[in-house]
């Protein structure tokens, strides 16, 4: 058992690691092809930023595990709204003032939907494919986006001042490679590591996998959202700080709760149904309410309400432990 766990804190200390250099190394060689800094901070630094959740993912449905595959999606969407934005509102209160993010926010808020309503009947192929079909579709509407956002010079977005501002530096040609070679590498041992870990724990104390995934693995493979969103608050880069979690929350849902469909597909656990999507859409709803000032008249998330987010996601963690002790 110690083992386990040991692995475990082995296989989270180097997939945050990993994951901060693959980051580094795919927004410089980005860079390099002389691509806009906004495009890569929508886009590239937030798939590699989600890169954690989707190697996990995909492994865990390889292995036959899909309980985990689907408890880490949403767990992470979870972890980010309810624990991540909120310690980092209670840090220094958050101001939505980005027309961008703003946007975004009804198109999280609709594919969430959507993918609940997916796994009512199970996990096809179908669905899978329709996920990732989404995904290309935002993505092509976020390089939409970010082009009209540079050609458009009167109009300066704040995202995107505070994204050129958290650009790597000018890292050498080759030292981008190898930050991309390392980091993917170190992703992909890292994930098998943390998914043989979890599954091992799982077994020993008699739980789901998807209960592991929902809770230890999501927090694990939520860390480098939390850091960069605490990073961008003390930097006074709210939006950045937001922008993080919503494209991690998107990419989660389409890039990674579509894998357990493409790979293992199956029926989805009932309290998937009954118990962890109600309290992501509730989570992705209010930080819909709070983006659009429909409280506060200005879009913004102040102490209060993020100290009510980390509540509600310790209530939650203890729902899900005490159904699995039962």
């Amino acid at each position: 058992m110690l083992l386990n766990f040991v692995a475990l804190l082995v296989g989270l200390t180097v997939l945050v690691i990993a994951a901060d250099k693959f980051v580094v190394g795919t927004a410089s060689i980005a860079r390099k092809f002389g691509i806009p800094p906004l495009l890569i901070g929508l886009t590239i630094v937030g798939l590699g930023t989600s890169a954690p959740e989707i190697l996990v993912s995909a492994i865990a449905s390889f292995q036959g595990n899909p309980g985990l595959a689907v408890g880490n999606a949403l767990g992470s969407n979870i972890a980010n709204i309810g624990l991540i934005l909120g310690i980092t509102a209670l840090i220094s209160p958050l101001a939505f003032k980005s027309d961008l993010l703003k946007r975004e926010l009804p198109i999280l808020m609709g594919v969430s939907l959507i993918c609940y309503f997916m796994a009512f009947d199970g996990l096809n192929k179908v669905d899978g494919i329709l996920m990732l079909l989404m995904l290309f579709a935002f993505l092509f509407w976020l390089i939409h986006s970010a082009r009209k956002q540079r050609l458009n010079h009167s109009i300066v977005d704040p995202l995107e001042q505070e994204v050129l501002n958290e650009m790597p530096g000018d890292v050498p040609e080759k030292t981008a490679w190898l930050f991309f070679a390392v980091g993917l590498v170190g992703l992909l041992l890292s994930s098998q590591l943390l998914v043989w870990a979890a599954v091992n724990i799982a077994e020993s104390f008699g739980v789901s996998d998807l209960v592991i995934g929902l809770t230890i693995v999501a927090l694990g493979t939520s860390l480098p959202e939390l850091a960069a969103s605490i990073s961008s608050v003390l930097k006074k880069e709210d939006d950045l700080a937001v922008g993080n979690i919503i494209g991690s929350n998107m990419y989660n849902l389409l890039a990674v709760y579509s894998l357990p469909g493409l790979i293992a597909p199956g029926a989805v656990a009932e309290s998937v149904i009954s118990r962890d999507f109600p309290v992501m859409l509730g989570l992705t709803g209010f930080l819909f309410i709070l983006g659009y000032g429909f409280l506060n008249k200005v879009g913004k998330i102040n102490r209060w309400e993020g100290g009510g987010l980390v509540l509600v996601f310790c209530s939650y963690q203890w729902i899900v432990y005490k159904s699995a002790m039962i």
